[in-house]
């Protein structure tokens, strides 16, 4: 009876913390993806990693969590999900809360260091907006790699 008393304890301790544990392997999946995006490009230059990136069998997007690459002035160089924003000025895109998420990428590629930026943005999958935290790195002196995953809270 003691086991199943501590048994269930322990679930219950356990139970609210799984989201954060989940959070945390997202949010080292797109660590990981962007790292493997940005060797890409230096590899084999941003034209052809592009092609890859867009490429469903590449292993580049999965599900709702995808590389995107800007040039150092927010221009949207590949965008596998929407296309039709490649060649874009982002400089100005704005979340549902007005908040200019792009040049806040764009600093944290400048400054050299990796980190995430905070936005809701819709969901592919779901179609719905979400929040959104994106990892940021800079591939070389002229883009930036982004990879996000939404909130899963």
């Amino acid at each position: 009876m003691k086991r199943y008393a501590i048994a269930g304890l322990t679930a219950m301790l356990l139970i609210p913390a799984l989201p954060a544990f989940a959070q945390n392997a997202a949010r080292t999946a797109a660590t990981e993806l962007a790292e493997k995006a940005v060797a890409t490009i230096q590899k084999v230059g941003v034209e052809q990693a592009c092609k890859q990136f867009a490429d469903p069998k590449a292993g580049y997007i999965q599900g709702d969590v995808y590389v995107v690459v800007q040039d150092m002035q927010c221009k949207m160089v590949c965008h596998p999900l929407l296309p039709k924003m490649n060649g874009k000025d982002m400089t100005e895109l704005k979340d549902s809360n007005g908040k200019y998420f792009t040049q806040e990428m764009k600093k944290i590629a400048q400054s050299g260091k990796p980190g995430w930026v905070d936005y809701v943005w819709p969901n592919p999958t779901s179609k719905a907006l979400e929040p959104k935290s994106a990892y940021i790195q800079r591939a070389d002196e002229k883009y930036m790699v982004s990879v996000g995953i939404y909130d899963k809270k």
